[in-house]
């Protein structure tokens, strides 16, 4: 298959799909706020010692909860403005962050507090967007409107873009796979791409016609669930068959399924942004079953999550500038 190409459709719609009661589930929602008023809390990453750490996009910061103490600590960052966006951690604990607003990736140096910039090598890439490590410390990044998907190598400070094949396709949420692949949503089309660590070449697979994936997350069986912001749906991609299996959300056509994780025993934990307040669905994909629960503070819209070794979900509420930590009571 050429660069650019795309694995042809083959739906499966999921049916039985049943709700149970949530009060049954001994779920909680626990949340904290972030010090500075109006920081918008955008996205959560897990720190090497369990900390929540997480980016506030308007208060140019980024912060770590201590999830045992309750204490958040900010970090400002060196340039006014920076916008960051998306976060996570490398294995020497280092926190690193788009730069959304000023077209760089950032490296927090936790220890020294520390801030080194990389910046794009291309003006058209301007907004970093979301971003990932693979096993061998590559960092893989998504630049939205400026259509491109990139990759940093840590060692040499070197980043290598390439454009989408789609035009205006958006490329949005990205997460690696087991297999060590990286995939990414198009938001602004209705595909999934992944990109070839080494040749970089990308492959779309396509999804429903009226489908906008928005973000995505895999399992150990290296099945991608996405959520369908557009539709209302949950939806699960087979990269080897190009197979697509989708489910009616909870909260209908308008909910606008966002942030998703996958924890290690394989239930798929999203956001349900159209409502208010916003939900946290939990789905079984052995047992085809889902369960909700409302975000006590409102959510204000719960743009991505991570899940922890010990099976919780890290949340950030932008809207209502919040952290907050899902914990399946045990």
């Amino acid at each position: 298959m050429k660069s650019g190409g795309y694995l042809p459709l083959a739906v499966l719609f999921a049916a039985s799909v049943s709700l149970i009661a949530s009060a049954a589930e001994r779920v909680s929602i626990h949340e904290w706020d972030v010090p500075t008023e109006k920081s918008f809390p955008h996205d959560p990453a897990i720190g090497p010692d369990g900390s929540l750490w997480y980016t506030g996009m308007m208060s140019n910061t980024l912060g770590r909860l201590d999830p045992t103490t309750g204490k958040i600590k900010e970090y400002p960052l060196k340039t006014p403005d920076s916008g960051p966006h998306g976060l996570t951690a490398d294995q020497a604990g280092n926190i690193w962050f788009t730069a959304n607003y000023k077209g760089y990736i950032g490296k927090l140096n936790t220890q020294t507090n520390e801030v080194t910039e990389y910046p794009m090598p291309d003006r058209a890439a301007g907004d970093p967007h979301s971003l990932v490590f693979d096993s061998k410390g590559i960092l893989w990044f998504t630049v939205q409107l400026g259509n491109f998907v990139g990759r940093l190598d840590p060692r040499t400070g070197t980043i290598t873009l390439k454009p989408s094949p789609s035009p205006h396709s958006r490329p949005y949420g990205i997460a690696v796979s087991f297999r060590g692949i990286p995939f990414f949503c198009e938001f602004g089309t209705n595909k999934i791409a992944s990109i070839d660590p080494h040749t970089m070449k990308i492959t779309e697979y396509q999804l429903p016609k009226r489908a906008r994936p928005r973000r995505l997350a895999i399992t150990r069986d290296d099945m991608i669930y996405y959520t369908d912001f557009n539709r209302g749906y949950l939806g699960r991609l087979d990269p080897k068959s190009g197979k697509v299996g989708e489910w009616p959300s909870p909260g209908g056509p308008g909910s606008g399924p966002y942030g998703i994780t996958v924890t290690a025993d394989g239930t798929v934990w999203y956001s349900e942004s159209g409502i208010t307040p916003n939900t946290i669905i939990r789905f079984d994909p052995a047992l085809n079953q889902f369960a909700k629960w409302t975000v006590p503070s409102g959510g204000g819209v719960i743009r991505n999550m991570a899940a922890t070794t010990q099976g919780d979900v890290f949340i950030a509420c932008s809207g209502v500038n919040k952290v907050g930590i899902v914990r399946v009571e045990r």
